[in-house]
């Protein structure tokens, strides 16, 4: 199995061209610490003339990205900690690749061959990110590459309740005008994979206020409706005369608040986009900008979803990196995957 996506996030993006043949980035190693069990984590950074983005082995998260803005100022535009510890205590899941099967599994069930496998339970009654010890929670083993970081990790037989010896790794790029994540997996035993990035992005910097006046567009004509548990009813709803339609642009925080039974249940936007691609190529799936500013995020995917995420569940009680405050809805996501709930679904 092997998937991909692409984040550009510089005002002048440049397409879905391969870049390989221009000047690579540069890339530098040192420690970020060591688990309470010892065991010691890396900071890659890797950085060309125009953009850094900077990955540990925990979790293989982005703990920084940063672009220029309209004026060529930099920010770091996804939010973070400055320390290991702040990763190791934290529940946002912030920059990680999240697995073994990113997003909710109902009930923490599904059958496979024949046999009903039972998962950890980490999101009341149903199971998330891959459960109480997902693979943002692991050190992985990293390597660099030209232009980057490959990272890896074995997921043992029985590891939160899933089938087969899976190893997975994720690579890194940073590209002249964004940063590349590839995704790979292979497994002894039939298995269920879906792995994602978790950052959180914030196109004024991080911890600098909401996102609601982001601009975004989203190609998909449909989406996942949810029930009380956020777990996808099964339907493909219309985007059409909803909230939910990005075909065109629109601020994030003009219609979050309306009167509506989907945004209530995900106390905002916290869905899944069926993309009008389809899946298996690499194609725009949504763009956002920060109109002041010009910053712009482009995310290409080869998945059939993207999970649309407001930052609904920030509180304004988390300090970040250089002890800013992430505040409710101070950041968005979007996250390249498979449907919620997939196996449990036709």
């Amino acid at each position: 199995m092997q998937v991909g996506m692409r984040w550009i996030p510089w005002l002048m993006a440049m397409g879905t061209a391969a870049l390989w043949g221009q000047e690579k980035a540069t890339v530098t190693k040192k420690p970020f610490g060591q688990t309470p069990e010892g065991a010691k984590v890396e900071l890659y950074t890797l950085a060309n003339a125009k953009l850094e983005a900077a990955i540990i082995s925990y979790g293989a998260i982005v703990v920084s990205l940063k672009t220029p803005d309209r004026n060529g100022k930099m920010a770091d535009v996804v939010l973070g900690y400055d320390t290991l510890d702040g990763y190791i205590a934290g529940a946002a899941h912030f920059g990680a690749v999240v697995g073994r099967y990113g997003n909710r599994i109902a009930h923490g069930k599904f059958a496979l061959d024949g046999h009903e496998y039972t998962l950890a339970l980490n999101d009341g009654a149903n199971h998330l990110h891959g459960g109480v010890k997902g693979f943002d929670r692991v050190v992985w083993k990293g390597r660099e590459i030209p232009g980057g970081v490959e990272l890896t990790y074995l997921s043992k037989d029985g590891e939160e309740g899933y089938p087969g010896n899976l190893t997975a790794a994720v690579t890194y790029t940073l590209l002249p005008d964004g940063l590349r994540i590839d995704y790979r997996a292979t497994t002894d035993k039939d298995t269920v994979v879906n792995l994602t990035n978790h950052s959180y992005f914030n196109l004024k910097g991080a911890g600098e206020g909401d996102i609601l006046d982001h601009v975004v567009t989203i190609a998909a004509d449909r989406f996942n409706p949810v029930d009380a548990g956020l777990i996808p009813t099964g339907e493909l709803q219309q985007v059409a005369g909803t909230p939910f339609d990005f075909r065109t642009p629109h601020r994030i925080g003009e219609r979050i608040g309306e009167n509506d039974e989907q945004l209530r249940l995900g106390k905002g936007y916290d869905h899944n986009w069926v993309l009008n691609n389809g899946g298996g190529k690499l194609a725009l799936a949504a763009r956002a900008t920060e109109p002041a500013n010009g910053r712009t995020l482009e995310v290409y995917t080869t998945q059939p979803g993207l999970q649309f995420y407001t930052g609904n569940m920030l509180s304004g009680k988390d300090r970040g990196k250089g002890g800013k405050i992430y505040p409710w809805r101070g950041a968005f996501c979007m996250e390249t995957q498979r449907f919620p709930d997939s196996p449990n679904h036709p």
